[in-house]
């Protein structure tokens, strides 16, 4: 599908402008704490002008078939543009955390880490996190390594989505 860079893009958020519009695809996820599972998944990256990107995330639990099997994860948050190819990114999660992450965008990549996390009092501990973002011959190619529960960090998500 043919992408468009809106007239109206922040110029410091050239580097990550491949992200606008509406990501779906399937996933894979595993910890050392939890059964393995599969995924369904949306992303939709949207912007206005200013130098950041709204980015809201929904996920559903997968049979082997690909049939919604429940509702997953849902997160939503900003991605902020800095000059150079800096990103921050602010995240809000339905399991009880908060994150701050920085990192850099470069030529269809994008990598950022943690530098912060709040959790609720019934939220799981997470202490770290590690997340890449791909441009993969059009696709969106994503990792997620985490550090929770006294486990230290490794990958725990993984998905390419397709432009919708």
């Amino acid at each position: 599908m043919a992408f468009e860079i809106p007239p109206n893009l922040h110029p410091d958020c050239g580097p990550i402008a491949w992200l606008l519009g509406t990501w779906r695809g399937n996933g894979h996820g595993d910890y050392p704490t939890i059964e393995k599972f599969q995924f369904g998944q949306e992303l939709i990256f949207q912007q206005d002008g200013r130098p950041f990107f709204h980015y809201m995330s929904r996920s559903w639990i997968i049979d082997e078939e690909g049939n919604k099997v429940r509702e997953a994860a849902q997160e939503t948050g900003f991605i902020r543009a800095r000059p150079e190819g800096r990103i921050e990114m602010v995240l809000a999660v339905n399991t009880g955390f908060s994150e701050i992450w920085y990192g850099q965008a470069e030529g269809g990549k994008i990598e950022l880490r943690t530098a912060g996390i709040g959790f609720t009092e019934s939220a799981k501990e997470v202490t770290e996190g590690h997340r890449l973002y791909g441009n993969v011959d059009g696709d969106l190619l994503y990792a997620y390594d985490m550090a929770a529960v006294g486990q230290p960090l490794q990958p725990h998500l993984w998905a390419r989505l397709q432009r919708a």
